[in-house]
């Protein structure tokens, strides 16, 4: 991301010449209140807006060219973590974590297996056949991230991932994305949880008025 700005109303930046460059493997925090632009980043990292000035690179594609079938494309590479789950009350956790694999044509074997093991990865493959209103809110939001991981990303975006969840909880969700990041999956996870943040002391980025600045955390990054 090379000094992108955003804005959706004359005279106002949403971002502002914002730089940042994350590498394949990495786990960074954004941090920042809310109304930040923390969203609008991660948006514009998965082709969901568009900037108004400067370059977006993500996995060597150029944002603001993608036309047509390359962003559904881009995005099967992507991952995405939102706040409020978006899961499909009608659907059980094993179809809601395989919705992604069904889409692409995913053989029903394979993707049967690959949602287990992912579940298994969160701690819910008992829950599989559970619809999501039965779970607590920490198991739904595992269920999300089961979601965004299931088809093997590259990169993983979540968006305020721990916002309606006790501490304890809170841990447990990043624990599962610190995971991913040893992996290999590059991980960014935009939150105001400052005892998150100081907790782990990795790589942190503040955004505040639209602009990002690096925070220094001693002993932290990596």
């Amino acid at each position: 991301m090379f000094h992108v700005s955003k804005s959706y109303l004359p005279g106002t930046w949403a971002l502002q010449d914002v730089s940042l460059e994350v590498g394949r493997g990495q786990f960074i925090f954004i941090t920042g209140q809310s109304g930040a632009g923390k969203t609008t980043l991660l948006k514009l990292l998965f082709a969901a807006e568009r900037p108004n000035e400067g370059q977006i690179l993500v996995l060597g594609r150029n944002i603001a060219r993608l036309q047509g079938r390359a962003v559904p494309a881009l995005r099967r590479r992507v991952g995405v973590v939102f706040q409020d789950f978006k899961l499909l009350s009608h659907r059980t956790v094993e179809e809601n974590v395989g919705f992604a694999l069904d889409v692409v044509g995913t053989p029903r074997r394979e993707a049967r297996s690959r949602v287990f093991n992912t579940l298994r990865q969160v701690g819910l493959q008992h829950r599989r056949y559970h619809h999501p209103m039965s779970l607590s809110g920490g198991e739904q939001q595992r269920v999300a991230i089961a979601r965004a991981l299931v088809g093997e990303p590259e990169i993983l975006l979540a968006d305020e991932p721990t916002g309606n969840l006790d501490p304890g909880l809170s841990v447990e969700i990043i624990e599962l994305m610190m995971a991913a990041a040893n992996r290999g999956t590059t991980v960014i996870v935009a939150t105001h949880d400052i005892a998150l943040v100081e907790r782990y002391r990795m790589r942190t980025l503040n955004l505040e008025g639209g602009r990002l600045t690096e925070v220094d955390l001693e002993g932290g990054g990596r």
